[in-house]
């Protein structure tokens, strides 16, 4: 499986985006890519080298913010139980998946659930 372009570039901007917010860092737990704040995950970027679709699971706590996710082509409760804790999958490689830059946004959202207030503060001051 070989991974369209505009998807790879959308990936790429939502894991700078994730890795430059306040705190954060990147592990790779089960093979996979995961942004992390406090030693918690914040966003699963998944794999981008073509073994599995390409996608983003973040946790969004605001309603009608989860919902609309849920509304992009393809988007899932996470598995493994996740989804009952507001995490979302969304793949990128859907026609009509989201631009970077709502990706993007929900990465924001599914940070501030996660991490400190101290570090929200700090994201908040800039």
């Amino acid at each position: 499986m070989t991974v369209s372009k505009n998807a790879l570039k959308k990936w790429q901007k939502v894991r700078a985006f994730a890795l430059g917010l306040p705190g954060a860092s990147e592990e790779f737990p089960w093979g996979e890519t995961v942004a992390k704040v406090n030693k918690k995950v914040f966003v699963f970027l998944g794999l981008d080298d073509g073994s599995y679709p390409l996608g983003v699971t973040v946790k969004l706590k605001d309603e009608a913010v989860h919902a609309h996710a849920l509304t992009s082509p393809g988007a899932v409760p996470a598995g493994y139980g996740l989804g009952k804790a507001g995490w979302v999958r969304v793949p990128l490689e859907e026609q009509g998946a989201p631009a970077a830059e709502l990706l993007c946004d929900w990465v924001e959202e599914s940070y501030r659930v996660i991490a400190p207030k101290r570090l929200i503060a700090e994201l908040d001051g800039r």
